[in-house]
């Protein structure tokens, strides 16, 4: 890579450890820096122009020029930029954001607790629910499943709950009472003549078994996105959560909705567990919830919950969790005022009005002949890529498919996501994106596809149709 001595790409190359990133590649290849941004639109520092596909990472729901956000957190920060939520203190911003989360909470929520990220926020749920059991004489229960390929952030505890390889490997996790179950992707495990239904009776059953094989009296807790997102944006399979509420009931296990990607907006409703008719104990929420534009996130939690923390703080002497930004002012004004746009411009149902073209668009890719699945719901998909579409075989990993189309789609002007967990490209983008600009991005997508199908033609694996 040629790069001006001390331009910025070689300052980033120099001092920048990124995330989700392999270090020696990015010797090679250097930084694509984001300069500014319009809408849906990012521009690079030669003022390249792109479709913000992703959204950033599942988070800008309001685009990338929101003034009101902007305005928000100037006025706060002049007003008081800094405090602490320790020892009975407070501030307006954090108050009257835990009063309007709680009123439009998708099950009967009693409290909210802020964290700073979608990791610290199921990092604290962890802690909770552990907590919760101890105090309710019940020291055993502490086992929590997820699933495979689910995505629950990359603490030491949580990455314990992500069931990603890249997330575990080489880290030492998971930690012990940490575990996952079946990721419930029909088309990538149902079995032959297998229907939908079928294969979520399978997948609970399986649970149910994995539930007994640990001992019932032993788990505590339960913890699932309603579409997984960065293990595949994978929708539940019909029935799938219909089957597996009575069942955490059945043995008094504790079900956590993690909505760090699908809440506020995402899946066509406010909570993804609206969309899917859950009744968690638990939700956690990060992203969407300030449309990223400053670090915020929580998790609320029922009565019965509440009032084991309770009786057990008020025996130990307080709550001991806590971190220095819990409920930041500056953070929570933010949040509060995208909450407010939200409502005042209808968001939500403008999303859900567009994502039936969004999806529409998407789906139009399943005949192309390196596409093995197109899914989705609401402003979010994925497209799998597979090296026979009858029998939906996947390509070799060392082909890397869906990071060249997804390189590809950044040459053609639209940034997307290649997923961690199978050959799939993710599609989120803002809200706010309108019918033209989704005809945009999936023509940018299209001429991606285009050049994957050639690069594999021209290395024999596959003829160009």
């Amino acid at each position: 890579m040629a790069v001006r001595p001390n331009s910025p790409a070689t300052k980033d190359i120099a001092y920048v450890m990124h995330p989700y990133t392999n270090p020696s590649a990015h010797e090679d290849s250097g930084p694509q820096i984001i300069q500014r941004g319009d809408g849906i639109y990012v521009y690079d520092d030669d003022g390249k122009k792109f479709i913000e596909g992703l959204a950033g990472l599942w988070y800008a729901s309001l685009g990338f020029s929101e003034e009101r956000l902007v305005k928000a957190a100037a006025v706060q920060m002049t007003e008081l930029p800094v405090y602490h939520a320790f020892s009975h203190r407070s501030t307006g911003p954090a108050i009257e954001l835990a009063e309007r989360i709680i009123g439009n909470a998708p099950a009967p929520m009693s409290k909210i607790f802020f964290t700073c990220s979608g990791s610290e926020a199921v990092d604290t749920a962890i802690k909770i629910v552990w907590y919760y059991h101890n105090a309710i004489g019940k020291p055993e229960k502490k086992k929590i499943i997820s699933r495979r390929n689910g995505y629950h952030g990359v603490t030491v505890a949580s990455s314990s709950l992500t069931g990603l390889k890249a997330v575990q490997e080489g880290f030492d996790v998971p930690i012990p009472n940490l575990m996952q179950t079946d990721c419930p992707h029909y088309y990538r495990f149902g079995e032959d003549g297998e229907s939908e239904e079928e294969f979520a009776t399978r997948m609970v059953d399986n649970l149910e078994k994995q539930i007994l094989e640990e001992g019932p009296e032993t788990v505590a807790a339960f913890i699932a996105e309603p579409v997984m997102g960065a293990g595949g944006v994978i929708p539940p399979p019909a029935t799938y959560f219909d089957k597996v509420q009575p069942l955490l009931k059945k043995y008094d296990i504790l079900f956590i909705a993690d909505e760090v990607i699908c809440g506020f907006g995402r899946t066509g409703n406010m909570w993804g567990s609206q969309t899917y008719d859950l009744n968690p104990d638990m939700v956690t929420m990060a992203k969407a919830i300030s449309s990223g534009y400053l670090p915020i996130a929580a998790v609320m939690f029922n009565e019965k919950i509440y009032q084991g923390l309770r009786q057990q703080s008020s025996e130990i002497g307080l709550f001991g969790h806590g971190f220095t930004y819990t409920g930041h002012p500056a953070c929570a004004a933010v949040a509060l005022e995208t909450q407010k746009i939200y409502e005042e411009r209808d968001t939500f149902a403008y999303a859900a009005s567009v994502a039936p073209h969004f999806q529409k668009k998407l789906r139009s890719f399943e005949d192309h002949p390196l596409v093995g699945e197109a899914r989705g719901v609401g402003l979010i998909g994925a497209i799998e890529f597979v090296a026979d579409k009858k029998t939906g075989e996947p390509f070799d990993p060392s082909l890397k498919v869906a990071a060249f189309a997804n390189a590809r789609a950044y040459e053609h002007g639209l940034i997307l996501r290649a997923l961690p967990a199978g050959d799939s490209v993710a599609f989120c983008p803002p809200l706010i994106i309108t019918e033209s600009q989704i005809d945009d991005m999936m023509d940018c997508f299209g001429k991606a596809l285009e050049d994957t199908e050639r690069m594999l033609a021209e290395q024999g694996i596959r003829r160009a149709s």
